[in-house]
């Protein structure tokens, strides 16, 4: 089957823009990054690790989305927050400290030079070598700077690396209520697998669609399976069926509504970078390989 192409509508890729950096920039440190900033902290917060990771006001999806939580390495002790305008006033040479630490730490909102390749030159003092490799470090004060064309064409890039912007063609047996969902993308972030498959599955879509635009954890997916009498099965999936991944301890990682025969209803995660869209089993099987899948059908 040949795949079509998808694409953001242009008033995605504006929400997408207006999203994308958040207005209080984030700077993971290790302990002895707090003692050589400590006369710029003026007009910062710097909080404990755990109690970052706790507080509500930063734990919003679109603030985890953008400085990708889940990838900051274990060795990131604090987490100091600041207003857009704090990292100009920084002394180059610290500047470069605390740019250095976000790449070795993990945090989002950077990437390989080559990345933004497309954006002209960019002020020297947002980019930072690190083992031999250049990277940049986006902040709210650049990305404020940048035309609105460059920003768009930047998170179409990034937005490829998340996820191809292609498709298998919705098929005809494709339940009604998911074709305005079908092949497209979400102006927001949040929605996930675990909402897009529940939403496949329901048999009252007009008063539960609010569901697919939500966050779901595994275990209230597990238990909204229940609830709609989806059982686990040993036998080969098929039209109507849900396939969830689990890991080693049996904690769902991923799940996707087939269709018909090997077509899937999936979404890849909860960026607005994932689509929701039609995928065949073999894609599945290539990007979820490391967890086991179980089928789950109507009894």
């Amino acid at each position: 089957m040949i795949d079509i192409a998808i694409r953001p509508t242009p008033e995605q890729l504006q929400a997408w823009i207006e999203a994308y950096v958040p207005e209080k920039d984030l700077f993971f440190l290790e302990a002895e990054d707090i003692s050589v900033l400590q006369d710029t902290l003026t007009g910062t917060l710097v909080f404990p690790r755990n109690e970052f990771f706790s507080h509500s006001s930063y734990n919003g999806i679109q603030m985890v989305n953008s400085y990708t939580y889940w990838t900051i390495s274990k060795h990131a002790g604090f987490v100091m927050v600041a207003p857009p305008n704090w990292v100009t006033t920084l002394d180059p040479a610290k500047r470069d400290v605390l740019f250095k630490r976000q790449v070795e730490l993990g945090r989002g909102l950077t990437g390989p030079l080559s990345h933004f390749s497309d954006l002209g030159a960019l002020p020297q003092e947002y980019v930072i070598e690190v083992n031999g490799k250049q990277h940049v470090i986006m902040q709210r004060a650049l990305w404020g700077t940048l035309s609105n064309e460059a920003r768009e064409d930047l998170l179409c890039t990034i937005a490829q690396q998340y996820d191809a912007w292609d498709a298998k063609p919705i098929p005809s047996m494709l339940p009604v209520h998911l074709t305005p969902y079908a092949n497209t993308f979400a102006a927001t972030s949040g929605a996930n697998c675990l909402a897009a498959t529940l939403f496949a599955i329901s048999t009252e879509p007009e008063s539960e669609e609010w569901i697919i635009n939500e966050w779901v954890h595994n275990h209230t997916f597990a238990e909204q399976l229940k609830i709609a009498s989806f059982v686990k099965t040993e036998d080969r999936f098929e039209g109507g069926d849900v396939v969830a991944w689990v890991n080693e301890e049996g904690i769902i990682q991923h799940a996707a509504y087939c269709i018909e025969g090997s077509l899937f209803f999936n979404k890849n995660g909860q960026t607005f970078f994932n689509p929701w869209k039609i995928v065949e089993w073999t894609e599945l099987e290539n990007n979820w390989s490391r967890y086991t899948p179980q089928v789950y059908r109507k009894m």
